[in-house]
Order: structure tokens, then C-alpha cells, then sequence
């Protein structure tokens, strides 16, 4: 992802909320939210999977785990043949503490819905608990106050006051959000202001197609006494801004290994 929200405990029913956008080059192959696993021994895993390195940005295990990654933008740091950023998410569904291993700089933000656990780490900054409350990440340190962060938590606050009946299109509403930041706002990252000002927004589109926004994802959390009942929902746009597909899923009673609902 290059754009997390997430809510936690900040809800009257929903314990959980994710609103999420992956943005990457729309040429790199991917499958959209499905059941997979990375091998015949290893856990099943629940998300959009990255097909020309084989990780994820973002999925949840048969066992309960979360895993969520955005790439840390600081062109200095990048190298050259660094191994997936995307296989650090699957090692902590698959159960490992992921390490750092010559990786390009990132983020990433775990959570176990059996323990209750949630942290958020960095390739130079050790895991750190996350409280309850609102959260939002981009592509530098959890909370940063980059334009599109800042008004990705307020208009996650936002829809969090409303009724639950439209808590859904509210979040997608808000993870369509062009707007672009004024110059004064922006950070300066290393790649120039007119490519600052292109990835400001939301929802990021080029002029020329190449880059943007792939896919939107809505998670709900609700504990209940049996249980977690998430509902999981993604949203897939193509080159032009406009959504190709939407596919969705509600786990009850979760975790429940072996169990794999289908996705519709």
C-alpha cells in the first residue's frame, strides 16, 4: 500500500477499520483479493498478491493475522536488486517476526486479532505498539504530517461519526479524494516538486497513465463473543481512475483455520 488509514478501538462496533489505497506502476502484474499461499506448508492467506515478486501489500492469514506495507519514499536510500518488500508481510502472517534483510526502506504495520496485538515498525525503527485510536500512514514515518495524511485522518475521524449502514461507501468516498496539496504543504522527498504535487493526493492518477492508485480496500472489525466478523472488500481501478472491479468477502467467527469463504 502507499496509503493506510486505520482506526483502532475508535469505533462503537467496529473494533477494526482499514482504508487503504495501493499505488504502483500499472504495468507491474497482480492479482486482485483471493485465497493463496506461498507454498503447500505455509498458512492460507487472504489479499491481492504482487505477481512478478510473489509478496502482497495487504492480506490477512487463516490464523488471524494482519499485515499491511507501504514503501518509504527516499530516493538516496534505494538499492538496486534489494530483495521484495512484499515478502516481509507474508512472513509475519506465516508466523515470523520479519526482519529486515537488505530491504528497500519501508513500512510495515502488523496486527493479531487473537492476541490483540498491533505494532508498526520501519526499516529503522524497531516495533512500536499502537494504541487505540486513529492511525495513518504513508510513505514516511506512521503519522507524518503529510498533506495527504493529515486529511486522510481527519476524514477517516469523519466517517467513523456517521451511521453504520454507509461506514462503507463513506471510506471508499474518502479514498477517492483527488485533491492535490498546495506547494507550500508538500515535503520534499528528493524527486522534485511537480512529481510531490502529482503523488498528494488520495487517490494519485498521472497524466499519463503509468502510475496511480491500482486498488482500494475497506476492512471491518467487529468483535463479537464467537468471535471476529470482518468484512473485507476491494476495490480495482484501472490506468483511467475508474474502478474495474469490487470484490468482497465477510469472515465469521474468525480465525477459524481451514475455513476459506468465498470471494465473490
Amino acid at each position: 500500500m502507499c496509503l493506510i488509514g486505520l482506526a483502532l478501538n475508535a469505533h462503537p462496533r467496529y473494533s477494526i477499520v482499514i482504508a487503504a489505497n495501493r499505488d504502483e506502476f500499472h504495468d507491474r502484474p497482480a492479482a486482485p483479493l483471493d485465497w493463496w499461499r506461498t507454498s503447500a506448508s505455509t498458512p492460507w492467506l487472504l489479499g491481492g498478491r504482487d505477481l512478478s515478486a510473489g509478496g502482497t501489500w495487504m492480506a490477512l492469514s487463516e490464523h488471524g493475522r494482519i499485515g499491511m506495507l507501504t514503501n518509504v519514499r527516499n530516493p538516496s536510500r534505494q538499492r538496486v536488486g534489494a530483495p521484495s518488500r512484499g515478502a516481509l508481510v507474508t512472513a509475519w502472517l506465516e508466523g515470523s517476526e520479519p526482519a529486515s534483510n537488505g530491504h528497500n526502506p519501508f513500512n510495515l504495520i502488523g496486527g493479531d486479532l487473537q492476541s490483540g496485538r498491533w505494532w508498526w515498525r520501519s526499516d529503522h525503527q524497531t516495533a512500536t505498539p499502537l494504541p487505540s485510536g486513529v492511525h495513518a500512514l504513508s510513505n514516511a514515518a506512521l503519522n507524518e504530517p503529510w498533506p495527504k495524511v493529515q486529511r486522510l485522518s481527519a476524514a477517516l475521524e469523519g466517517a467513523l461519526r456517521g451511521n453504520d449502514a454507509g461506514l462503507v461507501t463513506r471510506l471508499f468516498k474518502l479514498l477517492a479524494d483527488r485533491s492535490v496539496a498546495a506547494d507550500a504543504d508538500l515535503p520534499d522527498t528528493g524527486i522534485g516538486l511537480e512529481r510531490e504535487r502529482l503523488l498528494s493526493p488520495i487517490f494519485i492518477a498521472t497524466p499519463d497513465g503509468t502510475y496511480g492508485t491500482r486498488c482500494s480496500t475497506v476492512v471491518l472489525g467487529e468483535r463479537l463473543p464467537t468471535g471476529w466478523r470482518l468484512q473485507v472488500i476491494e476495490r480495482t481501478h484501472d490506468r483511467y481512475c475508474a474502478t474495474a472491479h469490487e470484490r468482497r468477502v465477510t469472515l465469521a467467527d474468525w480465525p477459524q483455520p481451514g475455513l476459506r469463504p468465498p470471494v465473490s
